[in-house]
């Protein structure tokens, strides 16, 4: 073969090569309607709130119980729960703004007041007032907030690895990311499935827990067309400012509060457990020792027998 031709192959081959590379990490955002295809079923919902079809499950009878899920994460996370709930109780749950398939918010405002209201135009339009309130880390600061503000509409409180207060760790690897200039960039466009994994493995207690099907709801999730960059806009959110406010505001609250902590959380860590569990003042902590920072998620049985015994109920 002549040199010239040598040239050619191997400059087709680098090409070839590249594109090959390229396209195992450049994935394209995924539409509102194959999602639904996927992961809506005969239980999902949509209402209109400031603009977003709100994606939601209303199952079950009785009391009502609100679930609410935390960064990245969908109103699937609480599948096991819901399972169980239902048999007892009227179980909802939301895709929050930025994340599921709800997707962004049109004003782009993440913030924990942002949320809030959101929480309280939801539940006003399904004309539910009074109820049990329970969240998972982002989800967690939304109900504690929510439960602040309206007191008389929270029976009782359930915070699961809840943020709200300042921690002694770095941030997660996915946060700082998405607040760099450049790879916040590139984050829009590269989002490659292993991306995915690597950060569930931050948030598993027990790495062995992490599926194939749970990676790719929630890879399909980020994908959500407008979700990636709502995940950049909401992680520019500082969800620290006024910690004495905060810490005010939790001593504000005198529903009775079951916190639920993975022992194993790298990211929230058990000392922001037991410091929230020192300020509120009507409240009891239960470590899982073998959990990280979704126990509902990673060992929905172990958890909710907590939850079954501080809601009484057989």
């Amino acid at each position: 073969m002549a040199k010239k031709s040598k040239r050619k192959y191997y400059f087709y081959a680098v090409l070839v090569f590249l594109i090959l590379l390229i396209s195992s990490v450049f994935y394209a955002d995924i539409s509102v309607e194959d999602l639904k295809k996927e992961y809506a079923n005969e239980h999902s919902k949509f209402i209109e709130i400031d603009g977003m079809q709100v994606h939601y499950r209303d199952e079950g009878k009785g009391f009502p119980i609100v679930l609410v899920h935390g960064t990245a994460a969908s109103l699937h996370t609480w599948d096991a729960w819901t399972q169980e709930l239902t048999k007892n109780y009227r179980v909802i749950r939301m895709d929050l703004p930025a994340f599921g398939i709800t997707g962004p918010n049109q004003k782009a405002d993440y913030s924990i007041k942002a949320y809030t209201d959101f929480l309280h135009q939801f539940l006003t339009k399904l004309n539910v007032d009074t109820f049990h309130l329970a969240g998972n880390s982002l989800g967690g600061n939304i109900a504690w907030n929510y439960a602040a503000e309206h007191p008389k509409s929270i029976a009782k409180l359930i915070l699961v690895d809840a943020s709200g207060l300042p921690t002694n760790k770095p941030q997660p690897a996915i946060f700082k990311m998405a607040k760099t200039p450049v790879l916040n960039t590139l984050f829009l466009y590269v989002t490659p499935k292993f991306f995915i994994k690597k950060n569930m493995q931050e948030v598993y207690g027990d790495e062995t827990k992490i599926t194939d099907d749970l990676i790719t709801r929630y890879h399909k999730m980020a994908l959500r067309d407008g979700n990636r960059q709502a995940f950049i806009d909401r992680a520019k959110v500082d969800f620290k400012l006024g910690t004495k406010a905060n810490v005010d505001k939790l001593k504000s609250i005198q529903t009775p509060t079951l916190l639920i902590w993975g022992a194993k959380d790298s990211w929230i860590p058990l000392d922001n457990g037991k410091r929230m569990d020192s300020i509120l003042p009507n409240s009891q902590l239960v470590v899982l020792p073998n959990s990280g920072h979704v126990p509902m998620e990673e060992n929905p049985e172990e958890s909710f027998a907590i939850l079954k015994s501080f809601l009484n109920f057989n």
